[in-house]
């Protein structure tokens, strides 16, 4: 008898009807056994720890595309300067991509400050309570308003990110579609726990589930997964909620040169265009347009790896103490209050200026 393989049993499982969801007792069982694992495995996390419609807004916005351990020091210190969405909205749009620096996508922060605005102007500084009304603000998506609405407000709708996708379509065993994930989401969403639940989904992908050797004998919900079940490991998108990370395919590669120059105190930097559509306005060291010829006033080259997007940047960076480039002297001391590149404050802090 012809032994079935790992690929033709999940090809019969795509190919297949996408399955009924869960019901009755089986349905209440598989969100007690969920509730009860976050209950006693969720990670510490401060965003956590409130209610506070604002600051799960930030958490949200700057967890998209960016790892958690990344952002825990860039969400101590944005609370610490705009601990609210008041002083969030008086703020100027520099002091924003400042305090934003480091992290990333740096139109996530225009329109958090966007969004801040209209919050003051439009609603009286309040958060609407209803993913729908919440889906109207700036940069607010589907994900998003449902997350702030279910975690701040117990509204019982179900939230979908890659994390969220990936489980459902290993407990499923099916390539869902987008309003087929959505639908399984708000059938298994707990009504009662709306806000745990959909982070207990979360934090299931994120730790458990993962996209690559799942943990699946410590999942608490394996007994109801058709891909469990099947002994199949099915990779499915391995980053952000974006899309799967890019092939090596569609990478590229660049190779540039930038100036570190120091003078009493202060640092050489150049702005980028207020319209250019990469990091407009941003701060960063002057490049250069070549690469330059080594001479007595340069220091020895030191070269650092850097990724914007589907790019990866090889940067070398001159020491001089006779700049060559464009640029304008900044205090050292008001770089903190600067918005400059994630490039330019990595090279900074190797270079134990900041």
């Amino acid at each position: 008898m012809r032994v079935p393989t790992a690929i033709s049993v999940e090809k019969r499982l795509a190919a297949s009807p996408v399955p009924v969801p869960l019901s009755g007792k089986d349905l209440g069982a598989f969100r007690r056994a969920l509730l009860r694992w976050y209950d006693h495995h969720r990670r510490d996390l401060p965003w956590r720890k409130t209610h506070d419609p604002y600051r799960i807004w930030l958490s949200e916005i700057m967890l998209q595309q960016t790892r958690v351990a990344a952002v825990l020091d860039h969400y101590r210190i944005f609370l610490e300067r705009f601990p609210n969405v008041e002083a969030l909205a008086a703020a100027s749009e520099d002091a924003v991509l400042a305090a934003w620096s480091g992290l990333g996508y740096y139109r996530r922060a225009r329109m958090l400050h966007q969004c801040a605005k209209e919050l003051v102007e439009q609603h009286g500084g309040r958060f609407p309570q209803s993913a729908e009304v919440l889906r109207t603000l700036p940069g607010v998506g589907r994900y998003t308003a449902a997350a702030i609405a279910s975690i701040t407000f117990d509204e019982p709708i179900a939230v979908v990110d890659g994390n969220v996708e990936r489980v459902l379509e290993r407990l499923t065993g099916c390539d869902l579609k987008q309003p087929q994930t959505w639908q399984h989401a708000q059938s298994l969403l707990s009504a009662s726990r709306p806000g745990d639940f959909n982070q207990s989904m979360m934090e299931l992908g994120a730790t458990v589930c993962l996209p690559r050797d799942p943990k699946c004998p410590t999942c608490p919900v394996r007994k109801w997964c058709v891909t469990q079940q099947s002994k199949i490991t099915m990779e499915r998108r391995a980053s952000s909620p974006g899309g799967p990370p890019p092939t090596p395919s569609r990478q590229i590669k660049k190779e540039i040169w930038c100036e570190l120059s120091q003078r009493d105190g202060h640092i050489r930097l150049v702005q980028r265009p207020r319209k250019s559509s990469l990091m407009p306005g941003m701060w960063e060291l002057p490049p250069l347009s070549q690469k330059p010829h080594r001479t007595p006033l340069s220091a020895p080259w030191r070269t650092f790896r850097h990724s914007v997007t589907i790019t990866n940047y090889t940067v070398h960076v001159r020491q001089s103490a006779a700049p060559t480039a464009k640029g304008k002297w900044i205090p050292v001391a008001n770089i903190p209050h600067l918005p400059i590149t994630g490039l330019t404050r990595k090279i900074l802090k190797a270079a134990s200026i900041i």
